[in-house]
């Protein structure tokens, strides 16, 4: 009371003061009384003259900081497409092309990490195995791009370019660096990548630290995996991952619909699909 009362010049003995603060402003109620005067409005009855008015106290707003700074991506198509075009004009040698990747970046403000990464999109279309693997090396050893798509494209560049020494030796940093963030997809390429090579063991070791992390395979990878086993003599150990990974219904087509049907292992460990009474051989 003593705050609203000398606002409006006077010093009510008896009244409550109604205040609503609707930020960022401040309202408070008052009325005429029989003399003229603005008065707060009080709870008891008031004349059916009285006239309702408002004083409007404003109030500072709260300023907006910005904490974190947003990379900017506006012209990272055209540096794509320069990287490129540069390293596809240049030899062979590291050193040239690691050369030429350093002044690409040498006025830039900061690390152009999209840039470098639509680039290497480009150069996997256009099955530049070399240039990928150049490119993916130089930004890592840089401190930068390393994330999971990074390595899944420098894994499948090291697959198709006969490079398994070299992708065993990232699979293995990857392994104890991401151990808890590595995704079921770059777990599929690696099996992928030593079952095009008929590395069945290395396909059973990456499979157990599939298994002890937790990561559940895809359909295609339990076939590599059961394969692996086959190719080992481990008849047990494949139909216990047939049997545990692969799932008891499947969608097929079958004469010209798609239909779910159930499917189970033979005594040789393949697969028949059951539609009706009719069996289907796998």
């Amino acid at each position: 009371m003593n705050k609203v009362a000398p606002l409006f010049g006077f010093f009510p003995s008896r009244c409550r003061v109604s205040i609503f603060q609707l930020s960022p402003t401040t309202y408070v109620k008052c009325s005429r009384n029989h003399g003229g005067q603005l008065v707060p409005q009080s709870t008891a009855n008031e004349n059916s003259g009285s006239i309702k008015c408002r004083k409007i106290i404003k109030k500072e707003g709260k300023k907006e900081h910005q904490l974190w700074k947003k990379r900017e991506s506006s012209g990272s198509g055209k540096k794509a497409q320069n990287l490129v075009r540069i390293v596809s004009e240049l030899p062979n040698e590291k050193e040239a092309v690691y050369g030429a990747l350093d002044k690409w970046t040498a006025w830039e403000a900061e690390f152009p990490v999209i840039a470098a990464a639509k680039a290497l999109k480009i150069l996997r279309k256009k099955r530049l195995w070399l240039r990928v693997i150049q490119v993916a090396k130089w930004m890592l050893s840089k401190g930068q791009g390393a994330t999971m798509g990074t390595y899944d494209i420098l894994l499948l560049a090291f697959d198709i370019d006969d490079r398994v020494d070299e992708a065993a030796s990232l699979w293995n940093m990857i392994l104890h660096t991401h151990s808890r963030s590595i995704s079921k997809r770059l777990f599929a390429r690696m099996i992928s990548l030593y079952d095009h090579h008929d590395m069945q063991t290395e396909i059973v070791e990456v499979f157990a630290d599939m298994e002890e992390l937790g990561v559940k395979p895809d359909e295609d990878t339990v076939r590599r995996v059961a394969r692996a086993f086959n190719k080992l003599g481990q008849e047990e150990k494949k139909n216990l991952v047939l049997r545990k990974y692969l799932s008891k219904w499947k969608y097929i087509h079958f004469k010209g619909e798609r239909i779910r049907v159930r499917r189970w292992t033979d005594q040789n460990g393949g697969w028949r699909y059951q539609t009706g009474a009719n069996w289907h051989q796998r």
